[in-house]
């Protein structure tokens, strides 16, 4: 009879792993500061499950703000965002893709190919780093500035000396 009564108050420490199991993980691409930005949210189950569920937020505040439900994928997979302009962007999770904007912020839609312009430069990556979701900046690309050959340089004009003919 004694097992019983401490029962209901071993109860809640049998639970706590399952309470444990489950995050909610989010990380921000400031586009132009905290107001104009992207984040992704990663939503995962109990530590048996193998795929997480994905959201992305679109915000340009205080004009806007909407959350889009994205497909789930592993809980390790990474999203990057490439900009190709007019405050669109394409997303790329597990190769799919897809596009949002934080002009209005309702648009988002799943692209069947890449788009006719290409993707736009790549800003970063959501990604998952000591078991924490973050963004990656990508690195900024500088063009190189390479020596120009001589034979591609136009040859300038040389003043010749007068001719005898002409004094």
């Amino acid at each position: 009879m004694m097992c019983y009564g401490f029962m209901p108050r071993l109860l809640p420490l049998f639970l706590l792993p399952f309470l444990v199991a489950c995050s909610d993980q989010r990380a921000t691409f400031e586009i132009k500061g905290s107001a104009h930005a992207l984040s992704l949210i990663r939503v995962t189950g109990m530590p048996w499950e193998k795929t997480a569920k994905y959201s992305i937020v679109a915000a340009r505040m205080p004009d806007c703000m909407r959350r889009h439900a994205m497909p789930e994928a592993s809980p390790g997979a990474s999203v990057e965002v490439y900009s190709p302009g007019n405050e669109a962007w394409i997303l790329k999770q597990d190769g799919s893709l897809f596009v949002t904007e934080t002009r209005t912020c309702e648009g988002f839609a799943r692209l069947d190919k890449v788009p006719e312009g290409g993707l736009g430069p790549l800003m970063g990556r959501f990604e998952i780093r000591n078991d924490t979701l973050v963004f990656t900046a990508a690195p900024r690309v500088e063009a190189p500035t390479l020596p120009v050959p001589a034979e591609s340089v136009p040859a300038l004009p040389v003043a010749l000396p007068p001719s005898p003919a002409s004094t």
